[in-house]
């Protein structure tokens, strides 16, 4: 094959002169998705002024792009994909996807092993940008996509000190909402089923609940707390763990809407009333909030724009690598029901 004619402009040329990355440029000539039209105008502009002409081989690397995402999950237990949640998220992962061309890979990855693959397999271009949800706090997945340079969004985030790119809830405000409303209902004996205190979601939830009760100048205790898995069985149990111990309590709040499924099967099965005995708050608002008996009261959270924030987040760092990760808080909403 020929080589590049003397003087003919580089790809980096392209680039320098549209303001843009030599990856961006690729993109643009091979009709790549996931680019923004502003800036694919301004590819073809500095094109066309510069008189560049693509080579074969440039067109062939370029064309080894996957067009596909892997949504990751790396929760080690099979009963969470049952859960709502999953469910929910993947709907509108895919949905913001389906204008773009690309594809969601789903890939489970539990083991050190099983990331160790998936790096190697991300980094070989494989895939073109990384989805990941279930991440606990000690998960060293997200700093070693970062460091190979892959293109990667949290769903949610280890800690408050995260700094790769994510979208989240306000699990905070959200939870504070919640208790503040139990308060103004007149409960008083509030307790709360956490989730797995290993994520720092349910770590926030709790957080929330705490400062909603310290603001009204209530104690709280490491005995109104009962941690959970967010699944409906372990929702039972705790709650049949906090009845146990305070057997006065007049309100709980679950740290998801599954969970809170399970402690309306525990307080029935103790003889208490809800909400005439035990007001019961959820998490999330799935569509199993309105089928529970009586219909849990819940803190919606925005599934729909949070998957959509998602995916332009990681296009966005997939046209463009920004010298800062993208951090982004939904607000959460109370939908109030029968159960409080």
């Amino acid at each position: 094959m020929a080589g590049r004619r003397p003087g003919a402009p580089t790809l980096e040329e392209v680039a320098a002169h549209a303001g843009v990355g030599r990856g961006t440029v690729s993109r643009v000539i091979n009709n790549a998705a996931g680019v923004k039209e502003s800036t694919r105008q301004a590819v073809q502009r500095a094109i066309e002024e510069l008189g560049y002409v693509p080579n074969l081989a440039a067109r062939s690397l370029a064309a080894r792009r996957a067009d596909a995402v892997a949504l990751v999950l790396t929760e080690p237990d099979w009963r969470q994909f049952a859960e709502p949640f999953f469910s929910e998220i993947v709907r509108s992962l895919g949905d913001a996807l389906a204008d773009t061309g690309m594809q969601l890979m789903l890939t489970l990855v539990r083991s050190k092993s099983e990331r160790q693959r998936f790096l190697e397999y991300a980094r070989g271009g494989r895939v073109d940008g990384v989805l990941l949800m279930s991440v606990h706090a000690d998960d060293r997945l997200p700093d070693m996509l970062a460091e190979a340079r892959v293109p990667t969004v949290l769903l949610g985030r280890r800690s408050g000190d995260e700094y790769v790119s994510y979208v989240d809830a306000d699990n905070v405000g959200g939870a504070r909402t919640a208790v503040s409303h139990l308060l103004k209902q007149g409960r008083s004996a509030i307790a709360t089923i956490t989730g797995p205190l290993d994520m720092y979601a349910a770590q926030c939830r709790l957080r929330g609940y705490q400062d909603a009760l310290a603001m009204a100048g209530h104690k709280t205790s490491r005995s109104w707390v009962a941690e959970s898995d967010f699944s409906e069985e372990s929702g039972r149990r705790a709650m049949t763990e906090l009845l146990a111990r305070h057997p006065e309590l007049d309100a709980v709040l679950a740290a998801s809407d599954t969970t809170a499924a399970g402690a309306l099967h525990a307080l029935r099965a103790a003889g208490r009333r809800v909400p005439e005995d035990v007001a019961v708050i959820g998490f999330d608002d799935f569509p199993l909030a309105q089928r529970t008996e009586p219909p849990l009261t819940t803190v919606r959270q925005p599934l729909e724009q949070m998957g959509r924030a998602m995916i332009k987040l990681l296009l966005e760092e997939m046209e463009e690598q920004s010298v800062a990760w993208r951090h982004v808080i939904l607000r959460t909403e109370l939908v109030v029901r029968e159960s409080s």
